[in-house]
């Protein structure tokens, strides 16, 4: 049988516009043959021997939307790794987190498309080095299942540390590393509800309620203008008054024109919901 399934430009646009539809993904006419390759390797996996007919399957059987949630695992980036862009994370702790467990609350913070889970946990970590872990909620999601069970495992290849940069002091009490693996602490692990979400569902976001500081970095890269729009618009539903918006160093969100106010804290940039 053979290994790769013709696509041509028509079935990678009906393709293309129907993950975008579910999943948010957005790829470029360069990108048909990346596509193809990853189409067909699930395809083939599942019986398919034409990407049309498979693609039948995923828009209309009543068994399709099972089988997206498969293919989903297989096109999303998973790509992260413990203490990645640190600053961002520690002023906004500081910033705006321990004021308002000092002034008597109980704080939320979601981390949204977390993948296998490094960001929230190292979240964590800034909080348990505080003492602030068990007065903070903290919720982690991602769309992908087969990610947040690695997440849920709380082991690790070497690659989620990188070795060009080494990792901070504190990071031994919490992780145990060997060469071929990094082991989480179980408290750190406890103290994290993961989530099964999709950005794009207005419903399912909601559902979460409300949070202090919601982070999705290095996410909104992968998806078209108006998507992102959408995704950042749900996002700043689930914040408080005044609760605030992070995205990757290298992300922007002047450009979709978002009722976020972009401020500089402590050197990092932050995107923060008007206070009422």
């Amino acid at each position: 049988m053979t290994s790769r399934l013709p696509i041509s430009p028509q079935i990678f646009a009906i393709f293309t516009a129907l993950i975008t539809e579910k999943i948010g993904i957005h790829y470029d006419a360069g990108d048909r043959e990346l596509l193809g390759d990853k189409l067909s390797v699930r395809a083939l996996e599942v019986g398919f021997d034409s990407l049309l007919d498979y693609y039948y399957f995923l828009r209309y059987d009543p068994a399709g939307a099972a089988e997206i949630e498969a293919l989903t695992d297989a096109l999303v980036v998973s790509e992260t790794y413990f203490f990645r862009e640190l600053a961002q994370l520690d002023v906004t702790i500081t910033e705006f987190i321990a004021p308002r467990v000092a002034a008597g609350g109980r704080p939320r913070i979601w981390s949204a498309a977390c993948a296998s889970g490094e960001e929230p946990l190292t979240i964590a970590m800034l909080l348990a080095e505080r003492g602030l872990l068990d007065k903070v909620e903290l919720v982690a999601s991602d769309i992908s299942a087969r990610a947040l069970a690695r997440a849920r495992a709380g082991v690790f290849g070497p690659r989620a540390l990188r070795s060009n940069a080494p990792p901070p002091a504190f990071a031994a009490r919490w992780l145990q590393v060997a060469p071929d693996r990094i082991t989480v602490s179980a408290e750190l692990q406890r103290a994290i509800d993961w989530r099964r979400i999709n950005l794009l569902d207005a419903t399912e976001v909601a559902a979460l309620g409300h949070f202090d500081v919601i982070v999705c970095r290095n996410v909104l890269i992968y998806f078209h203008d108006n998507t992102a729009r959408w995704v950042v618009s749900n996002l700043a539903g689930a914040l408080v008054a005044g609760g605030v918006l992070l995205v990757g160093v290298s992300e922007s969100l002047l450009r979709l024109g978002t009722a976020l106010s972009c401020e500089e804290r402590g050197g990092v940039f932050v995107y923060r919901k008007a206070e009422r």
